[in-house]
């Protein structure tokens, strides 16, 4: 079987601002030309009984920086950001140290930066897309697999697909944690983030609909996530935590990769 070799697979953008401004800056950068390569989390592939199929790819997480300056790399307020990609849309997630804290565009827009900004990449962008390369794999058929492949320091990749009348989800991450017993043969996947997606949207809006979790499983027929929501930490004031916990009925699947 063929899977996503994570080490491989990357989301990029490139910003040219002797063609056209960037929609997405904060700041004004020390050169016109930028290219930017994230490496991806999670491929999250949600289809329909009429035909649509969409593949929407995570970024790592990275800082707001300013490229190529001599000093004073990280702007301020920092945010953390990670971006996420559809075939034609994107949303930038950033992340500041509390909720609904936002920063001027530049150049300056009668708003401000939302924290989950939602654009088309043709428009934003000088050029922008997704690679995701595969590799062949293999279905780990037992606990006893699972647990020998990760002592083995094996490198693992995980999918869990949800249902819902309407959708077929299936998320396809790296196993970057992973807990496992060689007493009793037991297992249990502790990784993220992984897309989350609201499937009571229609496909166009799917994307701006997106949420990170963390997934948890040590059986094939069920997934367990930790959301990452708004938590009041004090009054008027509120941050962004993995806390809202849901289980879904699933099938999992853990895969080793093969060189």
């Amino acid at each position: 079987m063929q899977t996503v070799d994570f080490s491989r697979s990357f989301l990029t953008f490139r910003t040219d601002w002797t063609k056209k401004p960037s929609s997405t800056a904060s700041h004004k950068p020390p050169y016109t030309l930028n290219t930017v390569r994230i490496r991806l989390e999670c491929v999250c592939t949600i289809e329909d009984a009429q035909g649509y199929r969409e593949d929407f790819a995570l970024g790592a997480s990275c800082k707001t920086e300013v490229v190529g300056a001599k000093r004073d790399l990280w702007l301020q307020p920092n945010a953390d950001f990670r971006p996420i990609y559809g075939r034609t849309k994107f949303m930038n997630l950033k992340t500041y140290a509390q909720v609904d804290q936002s920063v001027d565009f530049y150049p300056p827009k009668s708003e401000k930066q939302s924290e989950r900004q939602v654009g088309d990449i043709a428009e934003a962008f000088d050029d922008g897309g997704v690679e995701i390369v595969h590799a062949k794999g293999e279905v780990l058929q037992s606990d006893q697999e699972v647990v020998e492949a990760t002592l083995a320091n094996e490198s693992l990749v995980a999918t869990t697909r949800l249902s819902t009348p309407r959708y077929t989800v299936t998320l396809t991450y790296p196993v970057k944690t992973m807990n496992a017993n060689q007493r009793d043969w037991v297992y249990q996947t502790d990784t993220g983030p992984v897309l989350l997606p609201d499937l009571d949207l229609e496909p166009d809006e799917l994307i701006s609909g997106m949420e990170l979790a963390f997934a948890a499983f040590n059986h094939p027929d069920w997934v367990e996530f930790i959301v990452r929501e708004p938590v009041p930490v004090g009054e008027g004031v509120g941050v962004y935590h993995y806390a809202r916990p849901i289980r879904w009925d699933a099938h999992n699947q853990v895969i080793r990769l093969r060189s």
